[in-house]
């Protein structure tokens, strides 16, 4: 075979294997996007449910708010779990305060800015006991999103030394909505000087 032949079917072979990859990387996304889709469904038929911010008034609900889903901040952070582990205090918007036990540090950068944010453990006797709560502002609060900050559930993996952040899945608190709610301000650290346009908007 020369080397010419040789060259050309090396070349066919990388085209293929570039378009399958692409292929597949484009289905791959659009099959999140319809998941976000599908999560967003899933939270607006709960929001009118007992003990849910809209219970007993379904007839004033209008749909929650959004920003289109972007896989770019479903972002793989790495983690620096903390040794020496302090009680955090946050205090919440009725004036009470929610005690905390620090976890980890999540490290990621978007937009070209770097970014640390502080996860915090429950502490308080119940069903969440040491399950990880983790609260953000960023330079959309106040004015596209939630003054207060949102919310991001995490899931806790032992032994880890990354964790997902998908920020398409930010929620607002639901003090949002209704004031019988009280719901934890972020701590200072978690304070983002970049623009996390995922997740939830201002309801109103």
């Amino acid at each position: 075979m020369s080397r010419n032949r040789i060259i050309f079917i090396v070349i066919i072979i990388s085209l293929v294997t570039i378009t399958i990859y692409s292929l597949q990387d484009s289905q791959g996304g659009e099959q999140y996007v319809q998941e976000i889709k599908t999560f967003r469904e899933e939270k607006d038929l709960s929001m009118t449910r007992d003990d849910f911010p809209f219970a007993g008034r379904a007839d004033e609900f209008t749909g929650l708010k959004y920003f289109e889903p972007d896989p770019a901040f479903r972002i793989s952070a790495s983690l620096s779990p903390i040794k020496d582990k302090n009680v955090v205090v946050l205090a919440t918007n009725d004036g009470l305060e929610s005690k905390y036990l620090e976890y980890a540090y999540a490290d990621f950068s978007i937009s070209g800015v770097k970014c640390r944010l502080l996860i915090l453990e429950i502490m308080e006797q119940g069903p969440n006991r040491g399950t990880l709560f983790l609260a953000f502002a960023d330079n959309t609060s106040a004015n596209e999103t939630y003054g207060a900050g949102r919310y991001l559930d995490l899931r806790k993996v032992p032994g880890s030394s990354s964790i997902l952040l998908d920020f398409n899945k930010a929620y607002n608190p639901y003090c949002a909505y209704s004031d019988k709610f009280s719901c934890p301000f972020p701590p200072r650290e978690n304070i983002l000087h970049v623009a996390i346009r995922a997740g939830e908007k201002n309801y109103k």
